[in-house]
């Protein structure tokens, strides 16, 4: 079986989907399908069509959840150190064409957010700066064409 790397934070994160999914969704679309239901025809009942596909996407996602969950490899970051970058580590960069700098940790699949800085351990970035250090330039494939980065910063917290 496949062990999926993640950090505390992202297995917390996942924790709690799937908490609230079985403790507040399921019982709330529950109750909204015995409500629709209880209107009468259910072949012309849009209320009880839109509570069954919320159902249905609500089970598909509990099972997601599960499946991950059981094949997670928790990683403390704070645990690890090192010059080189690797699961977890903070890096901070700059693109070297636009000299705009910015800082990423590296993380498992399931708890990538590039918004919130969190860069999946599977992506082009994060692919190219594995094993490199401080002061190592990087080229990643683009859709405007590859882009030069230099690693400025690399710490575990």
């Amino acid at each position: 079986m496949q062990k999926f790397p993640m950090t505390g934070r992202g297995l917390q994160r996942l924790e709690d989907e799937l908490r609230k999914l079985k403790s507040e969704e399921r019982p709330a679309i529950i109750r909204a399908i015995a409500e629709a239901r209880s209107h009468g025809d259910l072949s012309e009942n849009a209320e009880y069509t839109a509570a069954r596909e919320r159902q249905s996407f609500i089970e598909g996602r509990i099972l997601e959840l599960e499946e991950i969950l059981s094949s997670v490899e928790v990683i403390d970051p704070s645990s690890l150190s090192g010059d080189q970058v690797k699961f977890g580590a903070q890096v901070k960069l700059v693109d070297e064409e636009t000299d705009k700098e910015a800082t990423y940790q590296i993380v498992g699949v399931y708890e990538a957010d590039i918004k919130a800085g969190l860069l999946s351990v599977s992506s082009p970035l994060a692919k190219s700066l594995i094993g490199k250090k401080k002061g190592d330039s990087v080229s990643v494939p683009a859709p405007g064409g590859d882009r030069t980065y230099e690693i400025l910063g690399i710490s575990y917290s």
